[in-house]
């Protein structure tokens, strides 16, 4: 019998700690952390995050703002904002939602961000640290995939690990932490060019499935006891719902969860860790600054 992996049970006790701390520094008479987020265009799917995301600033006592530009908002004005909020002291942490429209470069506009303000952990500079060791500011999906795997007590050390998908918001950098000391997992990288997928998913203790492929990964291709992480969120028609669509996985949960130890659900299971870790990082941001770092 699989353990479910519940996302949003975890990132309530999350929440539930950051908000502790939050109190603490109330008492304290300490900054409350300000987290802001850039929202350029009305995707829903974004649409729906930002939303989730003031939720969970209001839960645990953060200040939130939502700053909104037009699908056709040129770079530059895109980028003055970002400085803005570099800027703006009270401003402790704060995101661009990702995708954007695809006249923006998304490498300029995360480059313009403050790496002490940088949220989501995307930065060059962020990710250097992250490759190096150093603490800092982690990509969110993986900080939240990691906590998880601790949260969880999933053995690591010595497993192979495939990662399906090598994007720099999830893929590259969850293969990084997973092979670093600690983790200490032998993880293999796959995509789209990888010659015969199913053999080395067949072959993996722990499986990462972040290629936006709905029910891409079938029980054939799962051993027995495997561990799998389903980042898939994809949209797809379900005309018997009341919104016309739901939420697709990478990963046919229904046939492949019986195969496993441990699995994540889609909706509930990594998606609300990758929100919860946005509000550590900004929490983070606020009392490095302090500290003078």
């Amino acid at each position: 019998m699989y353990t479910l992996i519940d996302g949003k049970k975890t990132a309530a006790e999350i929440r539930h700690e950051i908000a502790a701390e939050v109190k603490k520094r109330m008492e304290a008479g300490l900054k409350i952390p300000h987290l802001a987020a850039i929202l350029v265009g009305n995707d829903g799917a974004s649409e729906t995050y930002m939303a989730n995301k003031i939720k969970d600033c209001s839960e645990v006592g953060f200040k939130s703002s939502l700053i909104r530009f037009d699908n056709n908002v040129p770079e530059k004005t895109l980028i003055e904002k970002i400085i803005e909020l570099n800027y703006d002291d009270d401003v402790d942490g704060f995101i661009v939602q990702l995708p954007l429209p695809a006249h923006l470069s998304e490498n300029s506009v995360i480059e313009a961000i403050d790496p002490k303000k940088d949220a989501d952990g995307f930065h060059p500079v962020n990710i250097g640290k992250m490759v190096l060791g150093i603490p800092g500011f982690l990509p969110a999906t993986p900080y939240g995939i990691v906590e998880l795997i601790k949260r969880y007590k999933i053995e690591t050390r010595g497993k192979s690990c495939i990662v399906i998908g090598r994007s720099n918001i999830v893929g590259r950098p969850v293969s990084i932490l997973l092979s670093q000391k600690g983790m200490d997992a032998t993880v293999t990288v796959a995509h789209s060019r990888t010659a015969d997928i199913g053999s080395l998913i067949s072959r993996s203790d722990i499986v990462i499935a972040a290629l936006g492929s709905p029910h891409f990964i079938k029980a054939s291709m799962i051993k027995e006891g495997a561990v799998v992480f389903d980042v898939g969120t994809t949209r797809i028609k379900d005309s018997a719902g009341e919104k016309g669509w739901k939420l697709a996985g990478d990963v046919d949960f229904e046939n492949v969860a019986p195969k496993c130890s441990f699995i994540t659900p889609v909706p509930g299971g990594v998606g609300p860790m990758t929100r919860v870790s946005l509000l550590r990082n900004t929490l983070l941001a606020v009392t490095l600054r302090e500290a003078g770092k």
